[in-house]
């Protein structure tokens, strides 16, 4: 039986440094969404995609996991090819545009200065990454956006680092018929760089699709 899901408190006082950032944003820009951001998509979804944490101008702004910024321009296109979300994307938490059978979250809730959380913040919010897993009564497969991200999932699921490396493109067989996909985040950063191209990501993405179940 599935388990309820709960997101952060919009004031979550369990990072001192990213409630002092949190501050600070709600000073600078008291119009943006400056908390914790909840997670994005049903609870029937087959899929859970966890990111690293919100971006500044991002999430932190609009609400709205991987919303706002370049990563959620890729990430959200690729779902649309591969009818894991519909509609038209418009980069702002009041698009219109949903997920189909898909849940997006990040590994840390809260965006965290230098979009660099350390190790205390990501397991304070472990919590919430061990109940999102737990309340996803239909979920088949979780991808993992980053290294980060990859340890948190295992950390959420109660399974140490070393029982399965992070290597783009894997897909680690967990309990209960799940299985773990790595990508490299589709990050400016990366696809910049060529660590990530679109087609690197999109093969993730049909590779995931081929392990769900129909409709």
């Amino acid at each position: 039986m599935a388990l309820p899901i709960q997101d952060p408190a919009p004031d979550c006082p369990l990072c001192p440094r990213l409630v002092r950032f949190r501050a600070t944003n709600r000073e600078k820009f008291p119009d943006w969404h400056n908390g914790p951001v909840p997670s994005f998509g049903a609870d029937d979804a087959a899929v859970l995609i966890v990111g690293l944490a919100p971006g500044l101008r991002g999430a932190n702004c609009t609400g709205r996991p991987f919303t706002g910024d370049f990563a959620g321009d890729l990430l959200y296109a690729t779902l649309l090819k591969h009818g894991l979300a519909e509609g038209a994307f418009g980069a702002r938490a009041d698009d219109g545009f949903r997920l189909v059978r898909c849940r997006v979250t990040n590994a840390v809730r809260c965006v965290p200065p230098k979009n660099r959380p350390i190790g205390a913040e990501t397991a304070a919010c472990r919590p919430f990454l061990t109940e999102e897993i737990a309340g996803l009564a239909y979920l088949k497969v979780i991808v993992a956006l980053g290294v980060v991200a990859h340890g948190a999932v295992l950390a959420a699921l109660g399974l140490r680092k070393s029982a399965m490396a992070f290597r783009h493109g894997a897909m680690h067989q967990l309990t209960a018929g799940r299985i773990l996909a790595d990508s490299y985040h589709c990050s400016r950063y990366n696809t910049n760089t060529g660590r990530l191209t679109a087609a690197m990501f999109d093969a993730v993405f049909a590779a995931v699709v081929e392990e769900l179940p129909p409709p």
